[in-house]
């Protein structure tokens, strides 16, 4: 009988990030940013704040694009 090889198991590797552009990353850490601290979001509820509660969705997406700046140039570091 012949040596019969054993299946050669799926790559496990995952991408080390090498192939992704910074701003990619700039932008993936936006998203994780604004969405878990709810940046750029107006304050809608009961609660003590300053702030009113009233924001166009212009001034969100100023807000966001503020973030995604900052995001790039600290991915650019």
């Amino acid at each position: 009988m012949a040596a019969v090889d054993p299946p050669n198991p799926p790559s496990t590797d995952t991408p080390s990030g090498g192939g992704r552009s910074k701003d990619e990353v700039a932008l993936e850490l936006m998203k994780f940013i604004a969405t878990t601290t709810g940046y750029g979001r107006a304050q809608s509820g009961a609660g003590f704040s300053g702030k009113p509660a009233t924001r166009t969705s212009e001034e969100h997406a100023d807000a966001l694009i503020e973030l995604f700046e900052r995001c790039r140039k600290v991915v650019g570091q």
